[in-house]
């Protein structure tokens, strides 16, 4: 790819940008909806989960093939492609009839956000070949996901208080319209030189595991866990893990390589990612419901009370960026697990929804916890690796984002479900609340001790040992690497 002037790589990061602005923005819009959802489409908290995880279920099962199929095909052609099918599944959710086609639409909308996020970020570091002028641009689209957990509760709230939930999809298609001209005129093609091969085999596995597990959960409070129907998905998704495991092993270029998984680092950070926005999800979807439902605030009212957490996000995430460059991952993760853990600690002991000084209190805690994790997950994840694997690696790291925020959603709406069975009203919704904020504080706590664990001495000499792996493969393989 020809070097491109300081203007137009700017140009590209910006465009790269509002993809990353569009998908981030329909999660949290979405939380905000949620109960104007519920009761214009008569949803069960099971038929709302769903909403949400018809989204990240596709997201986190396609990541992995959608970058590899752009290192093969073009990068700004799947980017393109990506672009048109967001925005049509953004606009067919506006036009759902009813929840079904809503989960249906949201699922389409997977498909094309898929294409986007991993895309954009192989564009970029295509884009800015200079390591502390990548690093910048990294730091930028960083940046952009707090934007859009600032702006998204605010923005989510004006429309569904003004216009109605549908709206809240309509914001997706002049920004994806507009990033797809921009991208047609501004963004040069791009390819691997050396592209993965596709794994179809390892593909049709994970989407099995991810979504028999997920729908288990799901489901489990209506059906119950013994049910004929809970137990067969959850043996497919221990048959699948299975299946994946032997499968993988043997193929020359799996979909995940497992020897990443002898690194600490790498695997603490996959773990990490998968607590903390499991967490995430858990909290929005648990205080979307509250503040609606129980204290009966306006969507546009519940969407301000959740400022403080997301102003937070918005601070903290380029100080992470800073503490992860200046003195590494260790310190950002242990603040992190540490303020998520208070966090939740706060709602589950003493009740911090009863008072606006504590609740208030919560969100900051966590929006810090939450703004300090990302930078070092990505960090942690390719930490020793040989450079030719850390855009692999990084992919995993992204995959397991959304892995987590799939079953936070499922966790913790399953957890509030199976609580409000029995009963009914404020008193209900506090009480069944409770074992789920215990979880988001477990969230926490986890985060800390991987923190602790996979950052020092011992985890650094396992990443190194991994990186040996990967310099020990076969002649030919590393000669062919060379000529490409």
């Amino acid at each position: 790819m020809p070097e491109l002037s300081r203007r137009r790589r700017l140009l590209v990061l910006a465009i790269c940008c509002m993809s990353l602005l569009i998908v981030s923005l329909d999660n949290t819009i979405l939380n905000v909806a949620l109960p104007s959802i519920q009761h214009e489409l008569h949803a069960s908290v099971s038929g709302m989960q769903w909403t949400i995880d018809a989204y990240t279920l596709v997201l986190a099962s396609l990541l992995m093939l959608a970058g590899s199929t752009a290192d093969r095909l073009g990068r700004r052609r799947i980017f393109l492609v990506g672009l048109v099918v967001f925005a049509v599944g953004s606009l067919l959710c506006s036009l759902a009839p009813g929840l079904e086609w809503l989960v249906v639409f949201r699922m389409v909308q997977a498909v094309g956000g898929s294409m986007l996020n991993p895309v954009a970020m192989s564009i970029i570091t295509n884009t800015f070949t200079e390591p502390r002028e990548r690093a910048r641009a990294i730091g930028v689209w960083g940046g952009v996901v707090g934007i859009s957990m600032a702006a998204g509760p605010v923005i989510g709230g004006l429309l569904v208080q003004s216009v109605g939930w549908r709206s809240i999809f309509w914001i997706n298609v002049p920004i994806g319209a507009l990033a797809f001209f921009l991208t047609l005129r501004y963004v040069p093609e791009s390819r691997a030189p050396r592209p993965r091969r596709v794994d179809p085999v390892g593909q049709l596995l994970v989407i099995a595991l991810l979504g028999s597990l997920t729908y288990a959960i799901i489901e489990a409070p209506d059906a119950g866990w013994t049910s004929p129907e809970i137990l067969t998905f959850v043996l497919v998704a221990l048959a699948s893990l299975a299946a994946l495991v032997v499968y993988e092993r043997r193929r020359p270029e799996p979909l995940i390589d497992l020897r990443f998984f002898h690194s600490a680092p790498f695997s603490g950070a996959t773990i990490v990612a998968v607590c903390a926005f499991a967490a995430l999800a858990g909290f929005l979807f648990i205080n979307t419901l509250y503040l609606q439902n129980i204290r009966g605030l306006s969507a546009l009212a519940a969407g301000l009370y959740m400022l403080p957490m997301a102003g937070m996000t918005l601070v903290f995430a380029p100080v992470s960026g800073r503490l992860v460059g200046n003195r590494g991952p260790r310190l950002p993760l242990l603040l992190a697990g540490t303020a998520m853990g208070a966090s939740g600690l706060l709602f589950a002991a003493f009740d911090a929804q009863a008072t606006n000084p504590l609740l208030f209190t919560g969100y900051v805690l966590f929006g810090i916890g939450f703004g300090l994790v990302n930078a070092p997950i990505t960090n942690t994840a390719v930490s020793g690796m040989p450079r030719t694997q850390a855009g692999v690696a990084a992919a995993v790291a992204s995959t397991s984002r959304q892995v987590g925020q799939s079953l936070g959603v499922a966790v913790i709406g399953a957890v509030l479900a199976g609580g409000a069975h029995a009963a009914a009203g404020a008193s209900a919704f506090v009480a069944a609340a409770r074992p789920a904020w215990w979880i988001i504080a477990g969230c926490g706590a986890a985060v800390l001790l991987l923190g602790a664990l996979t950052t020092g001495p011992w985890a650094k000499a396992t990443a190194a040992r991994t990186a040996a792996l990967f310099d020990d493969e076969p002649q030919g393989r590393r000669a062919a690497d060379a000529r490409s």
